[in-house]
Formats: structure tokens, sequence, C-alpha cells
């Protein structure tokens, strides 16, 4: 029998409110531009956005209703109202209106199941809908309950201050990494209390060795190696929001090309290898593989190639799970090594092993 996740996990509510993948390395490896066009996870539609505002015609795709109903929902943020309404309608800026009533000026935009979503969950509109996911209602225990108990306001403010490498290494070792730290991460962040809290318990199938000390070591190279003070996701998980680095859709210089596009923007819900259209030059394959065991990963790529140009880019990412399907169809498609690790080794969203890019002979 195939491994299909969506027979073993749950797909009826929001888990991610928002993608916890770089935008900016996934944009550099698909090269979005007028003409081309991208088959995309849906997830919460920031990846999406991103590939649409480089001028490619966009076919997002989700096993999950209610991350098609959030995308759903952005869009329409994003057709009626100017950057910064957007901005603080979705909760990362205080919003001077009820933001139910917001979505009163929305709803005509929506699908018909879309509305039939929201229509039951006004409520989790009022803070906005960054907040609203169970991904982030897991960091917002993990900063509210878990990390008072590591460090004071003070000094976990203190590690988004600017400083070169050499700073951010001795901040970390002097001062960050106490043996709180590192025992309450290794538990916070373990294989069971991640599955329960955070993720789902069936996304660490084909996961072996320990989840809680791989990310821990990534998450060191996070705070010595990369910019701590201009780190969306860092920022988001220490304070509760994104506040001096917006997501790249929502940025100003990025904003009103995802508005011109929006029309390129279709939603397809169910397996992405089953989205309509062929043709396709990039592939936003998030970290799919991760919940696949190895021969169901091989079969959904190869229904993938069949609708693929020749040149055209594959890229994902490993978080736990190692998979680099190229390796399946050689001559067809040839693993972008040097590329993969370079923009690897920039990847802000740091939970991540691995990131790779593919392409098609």
């Amino acid at each position: 029998m195939p491994d299909r996740i969506e027979q073993r996990a749950r797909f009826d509510l929001i888990r991610y409110a928002n993608v916890w993948e770089d935008a900016g390395i996934l944009c550099e490896a698909l090269r979005p531009a007028p003409g081309r066009r991208m088959l995309s996870i849906a997830s919460a539609g920031d990846n999406s956005f991103a590939l649409l505002a480089g001028g490619a015609e966009v076919v997002a795709a989700d096993l999950s209703p209610a991350q098609i109903a959030l995308v759903d929902l952005k869009r329409a943020a994003i057709r009626r109202l100017s950057a910064e309404e957007c901005a603080a309608f979705l909760g990362f800026r205080s919003s001077a209106t009820d933001r139910r009533q917001t979505y009163e000026q929305l709803e005509r935009d929506l699908a018909p199941r879309s509305r039939d979503f929201w229509r039951e969950r006004l409520d989790d509109l009022a803070d906005g809908l960054a907040h609203s996911g169970k991904f982030e209602t897991y960091f917002e225990l993990f900063r509210e309950k878990v990390l008072p108990l590591i460090h004071r306001r003070k000094t976990i403010l203190g590690l988004l201050e600017p400083r070169d490498r050499a700073g951010r290494e001795a901040f970390y070792e002097s001062i960050w990494n106490n043996l709180r730290w590192r025992l309450l991460f290794r538990v916070f962040f373990s294989r069971f209390v991640m599955g329960r809290l955070g993720r789902d318990p069936e996304f660490f199938r084909h996961v072996e060795g320990s989840v809680a000390e791989r990310i821990l070591g990534r998450s060191r190279y996070a705070l010595t190696v990369l910019p701590t003070h201009e780190n969306p996701y860092l920022e988001y998980i220490l304070t509760g929001n994104f506040g001096r680095s917006l997501p790249l859709y929502l940025r100003p210089e990025v904003y009103p090309e995802v508005k011109r596009n929006l029309d390129k923007l279709t939603l397809f819900e169910g397996p992405i290898d089953q989205a309509p259209g062929e043709g396709f030059d990039g592939f936003n394959l998030s970290d799919i593989f991760e919940y696949l065991d190895e021969p169901t990963s091989v079969e959904v790529y190869g229904r993938l190639l069949e609708k693929a140009r020749p040149g055209a880019r594959f890229a994902y990412w490993n978080m736990l799970v190692p998979r680099r399907l190229s390796t399946a169809f050689p001559g067809r498609v040839r693993y972008l090594e040097t590329e993969s690790q370079e923009l690897f080794a920039r990847d802000l969203a740091w939970f991540y092993s691995a990131f790779v890019v593919e392409e098609v002979a």
C-alpha cells in the first residue's frame, strides 16, 4: 500500500499560519519570472506569494482544506488591502479596527468552502491569522512557559541585538548556552512533545535518531553563524511576532508585485502530484518527502517529473529524514550540489538539515 500521509495525519486544522521555510533562498533556487510556471506546496501561502511576486504563474496545492482556506483568505486580504492594512489584519501589526469586521469586506472574494470554514472560526481572526496555527501556538508555549525558565527577558532580547559572528559566538557560549537551555530544549523539542504539541506524531514516522539533538545543533548554527538581528523566524519565536523583518511577500518592495500578479495564482486541494497542468519550470516541494517512505517519495517525484519542462528545477527541504530523489532518476535529473549548499548556508529557517535543488536534464 502507498504511504499516504493524508491517511495517517489530521489535515482539518490550520497547522501552519506562516510558512517556516526561507522564501529568499527558495526564489533564488527556482528563479520565478514572467512566462514561467511554478507548482508549489501551499502551506500558509507565504512562499507561493513570494514566487508570484517574481511574475510567475503559480499553482499552489495542499492536502489540507484548512490550509487552502487560509491561503484563500490571505489572497483576498492582499487583493483588497494596502500593505499596512494587510499586515494589521494578519496580526503582524496592531489593528485599529476589529479584524472580524475587516473579514466581512473580504468574504465575497472567497471560495464557498473557504467561506464556510471561516464563518465557523471568526473568533480565530481576532488576534490575526498569523497566530492561528498549531505550530505558532507551540512556539507561544515555548516563549511563555519555557524560555523564562532559561533566561531573563533582557537576555532573550539581547540575542536579537546586532553583532558580528565573533560577538554572536561569544554571547552564545558565555551567556546563552547554559545547562537549563540544553536540558529544557531537549525536552521541549523532543519527538514526543513536538509531535503532540507542534506537528503531528505521524510526521516523525520515518525519522531515526534524536530529534532534539539535531535541532539543537542547527540552533547553535542559527544563533552564531547567521545574523540573529535580521532573522524573522527567530524574532517570532522569541517575541511572538515578525517585527523588524516581515515575511518576504509582505515587504514594501515586494507586496505591490504580489498584488499585481494575484490572478496568476490557482489553488488546488489535493496531493501536489495530482494538481492540474503541466509544463512547470519550478517545483516548491517544501519538506513533503519527510513524511513519506522512500518508495512513495520516488513515485510522487516521478509523477511530478512528468509535469516538468526541460531545465525545470525542484527545490525541497530535509529536516530529519535524508532524501535526495534525483538519485532515483539518473540521467533525467541532476543534483545541484554547490548551489544547494550555498543556499542552505544562508537559510534563516534553520530547523532543516538540508536544502536540495535539482534540475531536469
